[in-house]
C-alpha cells in the first residue's frame, strides 16, 4: 500500500493481506521477537511492560502514549557495547533522543551521535562528555559548527566542501583548545536492500563525498591541509533496516581501498573507520534481524580480510546503532474509537480499527510503506481473529498505522491497542498535523512509571501562534 493524496481509491491496496501474514492460532498471544523483553500478557489478558499494567498507565497518563521499557533499552545498549567491545559504539540519537535517554546511553558506556544543533543541546544538557559526541549532518550551519567546536565534540563528520570551509573560517578566528577531530563521510556506491527512501549509500543522494568521482579523496586532502583539524578517517553509511552484512562487505572494500590510497598520499595511515549503522529490527514476523554478536563477528571479519589484502593496519572501528537499541524497546498505546467492517471484492471483509493517534505520532507507514503489528492490550478476547487495518484519526486517507493485522473480531470502542517496535523515528518524526498534540514518552521499569517527555497541551500548541 502506498498512500496517495487523492485518497484510498488511488492507492495500491491488497485486500487479502500480504502473503507473509498468517492467521494466528491465538489472537491474544504476543510474538516475543516483536516486543521488548519484559512485555507479557497477564491473567486478565492485559498487556504489561516493565511490570506495569498498561490499563493503569492509560488511566494515569492517557492515550496515545509511547511506552519505553528502560530495562530492555539498557540491555540492548549493553549487548552492543559488549559484542563490539573493540569498537566505539555511538548511539544514533536521531532514532529517539531525550535528556534521560542520553544519560542512559552514557551510563551504559556508549558514545552519542547527533545530527543537529537541537540534538547537540539535548546531549550537552544531559551531561554527556563532549569528547564522546559525534556530530553528523549534511548542512551544518556556522552556528552549529561553532557550538560543536566550542563544546569540544570528539568528532565532526564533514559532508561537503562548504562545511570544511566553514570549519576553517571558525578556526581562523580562534584556535580550539584541542584539534577538531574530523571524519569524511563518503558514498561507496552501495545501495542497501531496503526501501529506496532510506537507502543512503548510492551515488544519487545528498549525503557524503563520492569515492568514484574523486571527491572523497579531495575532501580528505582538504581537511588534512587545515590547521586545527585532525583527519581521523572515513565514514560510510549504506542504509537502514538492514538484515545481513553483504552490503557492508562491498562498501568496506571500496572505503578501505580509499583509506589505503590516502595512506600513500598523506604519508600516514588514518586511525579510524566508521561503518555507520542501519541494523534492522523485527517489526513483523517477516523480519529476522541478526544479533549483535553475529554482526560484530561478521563486520570484524570483513574489515580484517580487506585490510590484509590491502596491506594496511586495521583501523579503530565505529558503528552507530539507533533503531536496533530503541526500536524494540518501545510500544505505542492507543484507545480504540470506532470499528468498521468494510466489505471487499469477492465477499471478503476488513475491519477498520480507528484509534486516537495516527500519522502524527507514527508517520513511517505512510512515508516508508512500513509494516507494523498490533495486539489488544486491555483484555482477553474469545472472538475469532479477523483481518484488520489500524488507522488514525487524521483527515487523510493515507493515515494508516498498521496496514494488515489479525485483530479480535469483538474489538470495541474503549479497548486498548498496542503497536510494538515504535521506539525509532516515531516520536522523533512526530508532528502537529491537524493540530494534534504529541504524546508523552513514559519509561516503565520494575512496576513504576516515569514520564520522560510530557504530553503536549493546547497551551504548547498555541504558544508559538502570535495571531
Amino acid at each position: 500500500m502506498r498512500a496517495h493524496e487523492a485518497g484510498a481509491l488511488h492507492a495500491d491496496i491488497n485486500h487479502r493481506g500480504p502473503s507473509w501474514l498468517r492467521t494466528p492460532r491465538e489472537v491474544n498471544d504476543l510474538v516475543p521477537s516483536l516486543w521488548s523483553s519484559t512485555a507479557r500478557k497477564n491473567d486478565d489478558g492485559a498487556l504489561e511492560v516493565g511490570g506495569v499494567d498498561l490499563r493503569d498507565l492509560a488511566r494515569e497518563v492517557g492515550t496515545p502514549a509511547y511506552v519505553l521499557d528502560e530495562a530492555d533499552f539498557r540491555a540492548r545498549a549493553r549487548a552492543f557495547r559488549q559484542a563490539f567491545a573493540d569498537y566505539d559504539v555511538y548511539y544514533a540519537g536521531k532514532a529517539f533522543l531525550c535528556t534521560a535517554v542520553a544519560r542512559w546511553v552514557a551510563e551504559e558506556g556508549l558514545s552519542l551521535d547527533v545530527c543537529s544543533g537541537g540534538e547537540l543541546s539535548v546531549a550537552l544538557r544531559a551531561g554527556v562528555d563532549p569528547a564522546r559526541i559525534g556530530f553528523h549532518g549534511n548542512n551544518k550551519t556556522t552556528g552549529e559548527l561553532r557550538r560543536a567546536v566550542e563544546a569540544g565534540v570528539g568528532r565532526v563528520i564533514v559532508d561537503s566542501f562548504h562545511e570544511i570551509d566553514r570549519l576553517e573560517a571558525l578556526l581562523a578566528g580562534s584556535a580550539p583548545r584541542h584539534p577538531v577531530g574530523v571524519l569524511v563521510r563518503v558514498t561507496a556506491g552501495v545501495e542497501a536492500h531496503t526501501h529506496e527512501y532510506i537507502a543512503t549509500a548510492h551515488e544519487d543522494q545528498k549525503f557524503g563525498f563520492s569515492i568514484s568521482a574523486g571527491d572523497a579523496e579531495a575532501a580528505a586532502r582538504r581537511v588534512e591541509a587545515v590547521d586545527g583539524l585532525d583527519l581521523l578517517g572515513l565514514h560510510s553509511h549504506i542504509g537502514s533496516q538492514i538484515f545481513d552484512t553483504s552490503g557492508f562487505e562491498v562498501a568496506a572494500r571500496r572505503v578501505l581501498a580509499l583509506q589505503a590510497r590516502l595512506a600513500e598520499v598523506l604519508g600516514r595511515e588514518l586511525p579510524e573507520l566508521d561503518l555507520g549503522g542501519g541494523f534492522g529490527i523485527a517489526y513483523t514476523t517477516q523480519d529476522d534481524p541478526a544479533e549483535p554478536d553475529r554482526l560484530a563477528q561478521e563486520l570484524t571479519g570483513i574489515v580484517e580480510h580487506e585490510c590484509r589484502a590491502l596491506g594496511i593496519v586495521v583501523p579503530r572501528l565505529s558503528i552507530e546503532p539507533g533503531r536496533a537499541i530503541v526500536g524494540p524497546s518501545t510500544c505505542t498505546l492507543y484507545e480504540v474509537g470506532t470499528v468498521k467492517a468494510v466489505g471487499l471484492d469477492g465477499g471478503a471483509v476488513r475491519s477498520y480499527v480507528s484509534v486516537d493517534g495516527g500519522m502524527s505520532d507514527n508517520i513511517r507507514t505512510a512515508l516508508y510503506d512500513a509494516d507494523y503489528s498490533a495486539t489488544i492490550a486491555s483484555r482477553r478476547s474469545d472472538a475469532e481473529p479477523v483481518l484488520g487495518r489500524v488507522v488514525g484519526k487524521h483527515c487523510e486517507a493515507g493515515d494508516i498505522l498498521v496496514k494488515d493485522e489479525f485483530v479480535p473480531g469483538d474489538l470495541l470502542p474503549g479497548d486498548l491497542l498496542a503497536v510494538p517496535g515504535t521506539g525509532a523515528y516515531c516520536r522523533s518524526m512526530s508532528s502537529n498535523y491537524n493540530h494534534a498534540l504529541r504524546p508523552p514518552v513514559v519509561a516503565v521499569r520494575d512496576g513504576s512509571t516515569t514520564v520522560l517527555v510530557r504530553r503536549e497541551t493546547e497551551d504548547d500548541l498555541l504558544a508559538c501562534d502570535l495571531g
